[in-house]
């Protein structure tokens, strides 16, 4: 029997157990191949979504809005000077407008606790669009995306996360992966670890799904047999530009190099939820070869546009798996 995720909001992937991330990786991969052969099936005719975006957005915004449309449904974009919300109408009111209004809401914003009292007074499906604390769009898309590009199933798959691992995908990916059963890798400096709380509850969680947690200083031994290497900006939105000297000196060993891809001693694919900083063609890289001397960040352009490079994949699989997310709550 399938889950039932009917009228189900998805705050954290811990919303989720193990079996019904599957369904929803399943479902994203049957409307793939649907939309690529023209035969989808229109199951969110009638149905409006409000998407609330308090931080900005290519993917996510983008993802979301293609989804509702190509399954026939209507969005409302609401971006920070669009609503009175937190300003002169709380949180709670806002909620129970938009739940009158709205069949779904999806949030892309900041602290967790907002997402969490819009579900708690909407009524109606709530989506976590990003969070510092969460990503659990982004992290289906990257399950899909492993299995995609792997000969063997999640659990018989492994990857490893380089970077700062302390707010949204460190995080998501960490339970994502133990979810799945997957053989979890972290490298990262001791203070930028994911909250010992959550780790906690991932290690506990690991020994019923059959997941391998580890944590790696060195990011060498880290990616040693790694089907995947994973990378993230080093500073998050939001974030003062400031911490940039801070976050170069304590993340410049991490960064993924062709070097680094060749320690995983086999043919192992590139990730990266983007926007990546690869090259010095944006503003921030401009101002980060001129105050540090650095062409690129987090990873090499080499490593981004290489052959094992599946980022753009990754990319595209986000309109999937959200499409299916919607479908299953409310179509």
């Amino acid at each position: 029997m399938s889950p039932n995720l009917h009228h189900r909001s998805l705050l954290d992937l811990q919303d989720l157990s193990s079996a019904e991330i599957r369904y929803l990786i399943d479902l994203a991969v049957e409307l793939k191949a649907a939309k690529a052969q023209g035969t989808e099936r229109k199951q969110l005719l009638g149905r409006n979504i409000a998407l609330i975006f308090e931080k900005a957005s290519t993917r996510t915004r983008c993802a979301f809005e293609v989804a509702v449309h190509d399954q026939g449904g209507h969005v409302t974009y609401i971006d920070p000077v669009s609503s009175q919300m937190g300003h002169k109408e709380s949180l709670k009111d806002t909620a129970r407008v938009l739940g009158r209004m709205f069949d779904g809401i999806e949030y892309r914003g900041f602290h967790q606790s907002v997402v969490q009292e819009l579900a708690a007074h909407a009524k109606v499906p709530v989506w976590n669009g990003l969070t510092d604390e969460a990503h659990p769009t982004q992290v289906l898309a990257d399950l899909m995306t492993m299995e995609e590009f792997a000969d063997r199933p999640l659990h018989a798959l492994s990857f490893c996360y380089l970077g700062d691992a302390r707010f949204n995908m460190g995080c998501s990916l960490l339970v994502g992966g133990v979810q799945m059963g997957m053989d979890v890798r972290i490298a990262c400096p001791p203070n930028l670890q994911p909250p010992a709380s959550l780790v906690a509850d991932m290690v506990v969680l690991a020994r019923s799904t059959g997941a391998q947690v580890r944590f790696f200083t060195d990011p060498v031994a880290a990616v040693q047999g790694a089907d995947f290497v994973y990378t993230d900006v080093w500073v998050s939105m939001g974030e003062p530009s400031g911490v940039w000297a801070e976050r170069i000196a304590a993340l410049s060993p991490y960064a993924v190099t062709e070097a680094l891809m060749r320690a995983t001693g086999r043919r192992s694919f590139f990730m990266h939820c983007l926007p990546a900083f690869h090259t010095a063609d944006t503003e921030v890289g401009k101002d980060i070869l001129a105050r540090f001397g650095l062409d690129h960040m987090e990873v090499s352009d080499a490593v981004f546009e290489s052959q094992d490079s599946i980022v753009f994949t990754q990319a595209e699989n986000r309109l999937h798996t959200i499409k299916a997310l919607l479908v299953a709550a409310l179509g």
